[in-house]
């Protein structure tokens, strides 16, 4: 546990305002390995990478099982803090989500994102307090992200998301939550707005279109992720030269894949 806890600190300690972590998202041991050979100060999952690899849909359809070894092999892979996307908590109520933490430290990740999704904000906040209860009392420092889809999910009228969110967010940071998530906003002001507004560091969700990661620091993002773009990305690739091959029976989709000899080196190592 002494080693879960030095990692848990070192991954608080990466996130601030002005100079974000930089999060590629991975959902295998394969992908994990190269994020953290490409200089990658932290790893987290993506929920939707892990349940499409594990042959289920996004959105709390995938076993807790499943999802928490997926999670446990990727920590064990890389030698890099861990935070692992588990959705909702992968449980109906705030025990559920509590059991799930214990489970999530077990597997040696130090870092949690907690969804509110179609949950009422109210019972978002009791998992989040659930969530930093389970984790004090195994004394690791875990850095729980609460995600807030207030834009994402298009809830209420637009002009009063800010507020609603912030609302939410003061909420949950009361009731123990380290960092706070926010994703569907990328428009300069509204990031400005959030990370004067919320008292935690701020998570934006980036990908094609948004601002750069450098930008997204000076407007006070304290953290930056992908989500699934990585995933739905080599998704693509697989979809392009699955239909080049099929339709021109060429191969140059596959031009600039991973040299062989280096991914398998790559997997090969023993980093624990």
């Amino acid at each position: 546990m002494t080693n879960l806890h030095d990692l848990a600190r070192r991954f608080h300690a990466l996130h601030t305002p002005g100079r974000p972590l930089v999060l590629p998202n991975a959902w295998d041991t394969a992908g994990a390995r190269i994020i953290a050979e490409a200089g990658a100060a932290a790893i987290a999952t993506t929920s939707a990478g892990v349940a499409w690899s594990l042959d289920a849909a996004d959105g709390d359809r995938v076993e807790r099982a499943g999802a928490l070894a997926r999670i446990a092999r990727i920590a064990a892979a890389v030698d890099v803090p861990v935070s692992a996307d588990i959705e909702g908590g992968y449980a109906a109520d705030a025990d559920g989500v509590a059991a799930t933490v214990r489970e999530v430290l077990d597997a040696g990740a130090v870092g949690v994102n907690i969804e509110d999704g179609p949950r009422p904000a109210a019972e978002h906040v009791r998992c989040i307090a659930a969530a930093r209860a389970a984790a004090d009392a195994a004394q690791v420092p875990l850095f729980v992200n609460a995600r807030i889809d207030v834009y994402l999910a298009g809830i209420g009228p637009v002009g009063d998301r800010l507020e609603e969110t912030l609302r939410r967010a003061a909420a949950c940071v009361a009731a123990g939550a380290d960092g706070i998530f926010v994703p569907g906003v990328v428009d300069p002001d509204t990031v400005e707005a959030l990370a004067k507004g919320i008292d935690a560091p701020l998570n934006v969700l980036a990908g094609p279109g948004a601002p750069a990661t450098t930008e997204l620091g000076r407007l006070g993002a304290a953290r930056v992720s992908v989500g699934s773009g990585i995933a739905q990305a080599v998704h693509g690739l697989v979809r392009a030269a699955a239909v080049e091959l099929l339709t021109d029976g060429t191969y140059a989709s596959l031009a600039g894949g991973y040299d062989y000899a280096e991914l398998n080196a790559l997997l090969g190592a023993d980093r624990r």
